[in-house]
């Protein structure tokens, strides 16, 4: 199936729109002062990559003439200027600016941060016939490419200075967009696209081996205390799965200081000619209202499965849930449960469209069944021929913003670029708060390595510094007490078994000692060795009287003579003290 002229037209307005939208992002030549400008240069963002919003990146900036396209391509030999370390080595961080051509934009920017850039500055030669594949209908939302060709060098024609700078040449009339090619999830540096005049002025500085220092700053609109903030997505797109699932945790963190508002992309049949004048669907389950709101087929398949219908219909579903559980107080939690529960309930192609489950995910959300199904009605249903108010508005919305790549989330009313993720749109958020208004989940986590982590722990980070900001990261009041406690019984409780050990050990010794030295009490049985040997030493003199005195030389005499007998031991056992024996016979 071919596309018509209308989509054709209808996409072409859209690059338009979103190549020309106001942008959150600037860039400044520091050095040297005669390339600076008043308000910065002209640029376009990527649409992968990851953005610092908030903060900024100054680095001297190097010109390699390779495409990039492989990452042994980059020596010190194709680089200018020169580095000057040793062996021809670069110092990191730095920015470095290539030629676009022969490869994807993801590619070259993945190679420049392999090799150690900080972002990349995307040289913009010409750009010829803008073709579009043959695909089916079905995919028709992502099946525009450009098609580059580098031979010549053209500017652009609506440039001022296109014409009077380069005279006699051609001009191009569509500028590109630095789309992702699909593999730029693992991209963690910003790009952008410069305006071939603008980076030839640089180009022609670094190649005189003259220093170019560059600032790329990144910021969104800061009006007031409360950030407005929107995301589109579409039911049943993988992409937007682990987002929905992480950040309603940061969306119930942020409170009221920020009002959220789901979109939901969905195209116009009207303009994509799958509704008729006669009011007939040329486009079959793709569509609702007889082909006149029309989304993609999830598993490309137009006969089974999750059709672009249910799609359709429960991007209508969601907008009824959001109007009636969000849309007062920009938080919405019954709209995240529903989502939430809906994904791990039905988010399957026997599911999906199910009644039954579609009333279960309902029930855990807290969700009004009867509720749902009267605004879908009022909204102008999806059977008949007619216009549903409801979905006129997304589509409208879509338009006015260039929605084409989904997900996609909005901040203050600008895009938020790079990739899709929470820490990612949570960093934007905190960044569009004016001075001095923004709330205390992001003073403490919107700098943390683990945004999402820091979020769901109550606002502790505690994880160190972020990478390359200089700042470490906060701990929460709750979190140190807490850790303080804990520490303190720890040392409390190995200090108590120490001392109670130590006590044990001191006793043990003690009764060791008194073992040892201590004389036992004379109780033991008469004629026993001990007994004797008790006796004699601890008969005190006095109780001798005149016989010890007397006789003592007789005693001693005897007590020799009992030990020295052969018969001592039986003389002792049979005839009792030799003491007593000895001062008797005296």
């Amino acid at each position: 199936m071919k596309l018509s002229s209308a989509i054709i037209t209808g996409v072409i307005a859209a690059v338009f729109s979103t190549a020309q939208a106001a942008g959150t992002t600037k860039l400044q030549v520091q050095i040297p002062q005669s390339l600076k400008r008043e308000n910065g240069y002209d640029h376009r963002n990527a649409l992968f990559g990851m953005l610092p919003y908030g903060g900024s990146i100054q680095q001297q900036v190097y010109y390699t003439n390779t495409k990039l396209c492989s990452g042994s391509e980059i020596n010190s030999k194709n680089l200018f200027p020169q580095p000057s370390g040793e062996n021809g080595a670069m110092d990191s961080p730095f920015i470095l600016m290539v030629d676009r051509g022969d490869c994807t934009f993801v590619t070259k920017v993945r190679n420049a941060q392999h090799f150690g850039a900080a972002a990349v500055l995307v040289r913009k030669p010409p750009l010829v016939p803008l073709v579009f594949s043959a695909a089916p209908l079905t995919q028709f939302a992502a099946s525009f490419i450009f098609f580059s060709k580098i031979a010549d060098d053209k500017c652009q024609c609506d440039r001022a200075n296109c014409t009077a700078g380069y005279s006699g040449q051609m001009c191009e009339s569509v500028e590109p967009m630095m789309a992702d090619d699909g593999s730029g999830t693992d991209i963690g540096i910003p790009s952008f696209l410069l305006f071939k005049e603008d980076a030839d002025a640089i180009k022609d500085v670094v190649r005189a081996e003259q220093v170019v220092r560059v600032e790329m700053s990144f910021s969104v609109p800061n009006p007031d205390d409360r950030v407005e903030y929107d995301f589109w997505s579409r039911p049943g797109d993988s992409n937007s799965f682990s987002f929905m699932t992480d950040f309603k945790d940061m969306a119930v963190a942020l409170d009221k200081h920020a009002f959220f508002t789901p979109h939901y992309a969905i195209y116009d049949g009207n303009a994509a000619g799958c509704h008729t004048a006669d009011g007939q669907n040329q486009c079959m389950t793709l569509c609702t209202n007889h082909g006149r709101y029309c989304a993609n087929d999830p598993d490309d398949d137009l006969y089974s499965g999750v059709s672009g219908a249910d799609v359709v219909t429960e991007s209508l579903r969601r907008i009824c849930v959001w109007s009636h559980y969000g849309s007062e107080d920009g938080i919405g939690l019954n709209w995240w449960n529903y989502v939430n529960e809906f994904m791990a309930r039905c988010n399957d192609p026997d599911y999906f469209a199910s009644p039954d489950c579609i009333k279960d995910a309902f029930s855990h959300a807290g969700i009004d069944a009867s509720k749902i199904e009267t605004c879908m009605k009022d909204s102008g249903g999806l059977e008949a021929d007619t216009n549903n108010n409801k979905l006129d508005n997304e589509i409208k919305m879509q338009r006015e913003l260039g929605v084409i790549l989904v997900p996609t989330s909005f901040v203050n009313n600008a895009q938020v670029k790079g990739a899709m993720s929470p820490a990612n749109v949570f960093e934007a958020i905190c960044s569009g708060y004016a001075e001095g208004t923004k709330p205390e989940i992001c003073e403490q986590c919107d700098k943390c390595p683990d945004i999402l982590g820091c979020v769901r722990g109550g606002g502790g980070c505690g994880l160190g510094p972020s990478p390359g900001d200089g700042t470490g990261g906060s701990v929460s009041a709750h979190t140190f007490a807490s850790s303080m406690f804990l520490l303190i019984c720890l040392f409390s409780g190995a200090g108590y078994w120490y001392y109670n050990r130590t006590r044990e050990e001191m006793r043990e010794q003690v009764r060791g000692i008194l073992a040892e030295y201590m004389p036992l009490e004379d109780n033991g049985e008469e004629g026993s060795p001990s007994n004797g040997m008790r006796g004699n030493f601890m008969m005190p003199p006095q109780n001798m009287g005149g016989a010890s005195q007397t006789a003592g030389g007789g005693m001693m005499q005897s007590q020799e003579m009992s030990f020295a007998s052969g018969g001592g031991g039986s003389s002792m056992m049979s005839g009792g003290d030799p003491m007593r024996s000895s001062l008797m016979s005296s």
